[in-house]
């Protein structure tokens, strides 16, 4: 799934706001503007101006690690006065599991008990949802049981659920469903997916065309017209996740002036996702405001 980086804790300081702070929006409502942290924290607004959300990496069975500990660590009123600031500026602030270093499935893992004790530290570290983030294949039952037992423990009223995918999981090949399966048992839990449209090979997703109407016959029907077309996941839920440059993934990088281009194309059709990215603080302000420059401009 995401790329890793060495386990650390870090500082972060207090967040500050702009003198005049963005509008506060509803975060579960396309589209969906996403940015990973994994190293650093962006700790002034200034600096993620034109996203909404902010997922720190990663929170693992065994506690929280990287960006995720960063938080934890804080004390109870600077990890306040720093949420209120995002919050003032519209911007939500999630905890992303498991990515490749931890494989539930394999470890034995009880969705159930993980599931309660994740919830938990959301509601302990004063987040506003949870993000899947799994790199096991054949593990649509535990996705979907971890998916509901998470939901009850989060009510929609206030938290959000969402889940990292490689786009290849909705490829209709898989006997067993994969992500297909995951979204038409527990989808309406679901408030969007992050697709991984990346580290599928040098020429996968890397043109308009591959990326929105027709993958490769190497990955079938999971760019993001085939995907709600063929796998049933609605295009409100269908968020672009891409590596901000071409060094923070081993493949499908697109420069942020062309990912304009097919924004735009896109959203001439209907589509109203969003974009998520790997990861801050490459994906600054400057990043977003050239990839939404075509179609929702900051």
């Amino acid at each position: 799934m995401l790329p890793i980086r060495s386990l650390s804790t870090l500082a972060i300081a207090l967040a500050t706001v702009n003198a005049t702070p963005l509008q506060p929006r509803l975060s579960n409502s396309a589209p969906h503007w996403v940015v990973y942290s994994d190293g650093s924290v962006p700790t002034d607004v200034s600096t993620i101006s034109g996203y909404h959300t902010v997922n720190l990496a990663f929170l693992l069975s065994s506690g929280a690690a990287d960006s995720a500990l960063a938080w934890q660590n804080l004390d109870d009123a600077t990890r306040t006065s720093t949420k209120a600031a995002y919050a003032a500026a519209g911007i939500s602030l999630l905890v992303t599991t498991f990515g490749s270093t931890e494989l539930p499935t394999t470890s034995g893992l009880d969705p159930n008990t993980t599931a309660s004790n994740m919830a938990a530290w959301v509601q302990d570290n004063s987040l506003d949802g949870i993000e899947v983030a799994m790199s096991e294949g054949k593990a649509e039952a535990w996705l979907i049981t971890f998916t509901q037992a998470l939901r009850a423990a989060l009510p929609s009223s206030q938290y959000l659920i969402t889940h990292s995918v490689m786009a290849p999981w909705f490829s209709p090949i898989y006997t067993t469903g994969a992500y297909t399966k995951v979204n038409s048992e527990v989808g309406s839990l679901i408030d969007w997916y992050n697709i991984e449209f990346y580290n599928e090979g040098s020429s996968e997703y890397t043109t308009c065309a591959g990326l929105l109407t027709k993958s490769s016959s190497g990955n079938p029907s999971t760019s993001v017209f085939e995907i709600n077309s063929v796998a049933g996941v609605p295009l409100d839920k269908i968020v672009i996740g891409k590596p901000a440059t071409s060094a923070a993934a081993a493949s499908g990088y697109v420069a942020p002036a062309t990912l304009a281009g097919c924004l735009s194309q896109a959203q001439a059709d209907g589509w109203t996702g969003g974009v998520s990215v790997w990861e801050y603080p490459q994906a600054d302000s400057t990043w977003i405001a050239t990839v939404r420059s075509s179609s929702w401009a900051v």
